[in-house]
């Protein structure tokens, strides 16, 4: 039998050059786990009674430990991943980006955090799921809540900033301290929503899931595009 076909391709795959290669591998991987991740969140919400009673047990607390103090600073994280704030911050960003003429990165931008504002919407009123109904309630909001447009415009905003920054730092300490800086203001606007309740556990880990999702479609999609012209160039 000859192998010698096979194992090229799988060469080619894991290569770190080529339009094809391990930047797609991975990408496709990444695509894959978190399309099943909130795939397995989105049916667990709708059918286990287990993950419902979850839902309401970490709002109930929550709600029972709020203070004054808390609810500020909740709401102060909170507006970092605003409609508003995250619109204005991402057009500020793609303007930089257009002027110094780096349209690739731009495209990645755009997609991912125009892209999946419209994504976010369709899923909104594809599951239906309301909101958590509390007494006094520290935020009333009539949309629908999975998943969270909050989180999932974090994730996108903050993750792609971190996907641009890095491509243009060699220093692996670096990329790590930068993919952790997201990660943790991503969680954080994440825990603001849930505190505020407006949103349910699922709500916000879902939005994670489906982010991700987007962003490593978005990203590995630009990146093919960009390997695959310059090989032509």
């Amino acid at each position: 039998m000859n192998l010698e076909r096979p194992l090229r391709f799988l060469r080619a795959r894991f290569s770190p050059e080529g339009y094809l290669g391990l930047h797609l591998t991975i990408g496709l991987l990444v695509i894959i786990a978190t399309s099943w991740w909130f795939a397995d969140i989105a049916e667990d919400m709708s059918r286990n009674a287990a993950t419902r009673a979850l839902d309401d047990s970490i709002t109930s607390w929550f709600h029972a430990h709020a203070t004054a103090l808390q609810t500020k600073a909740w709401r102060v994280v909170t507006f970092f991943g605003s409609v508003i704030f995250v619109s204005s911050a991402a057009g500020l960003a793609a303007a930089i980006l257009a002027v110094r003429r780096f349209p690739y990165r731009l495209l990645l931008l755009t997609l991912a955090v125009g892209g999946g504002a419209g994504l976010n919407l369709v899923l909104k009123h594809l599951f239906h799921r309301q909101r958590p109904v509390l007494e006094n309630p520290l935020v009333t909001l009539s949309s629908y809540g999975f998943p969270s447009g909050h989180t999932m415009g974090s994730t996108l905003f903050y993750g792609a900033l971190a996907l641009i920054v890095a491509h243009s730092i060699r220093a692996w300490p670096w990329r790590v301290a930068i993919g952790t800086t997201a990660a943790v203001v991503v969680a954080l606007i994440g825990i603001s929503r849930i505190y505020l309740g407006a949103h349910y556990f699922t709500d916000v880990i879902g939005a994670i899931a489906v982010g991700l999702a987007w962003l490593a479609f978005c990203w590995t999609g630009v990146e093919t595009l960009r390997r695959w012209r310059s090989r032509g160039q």
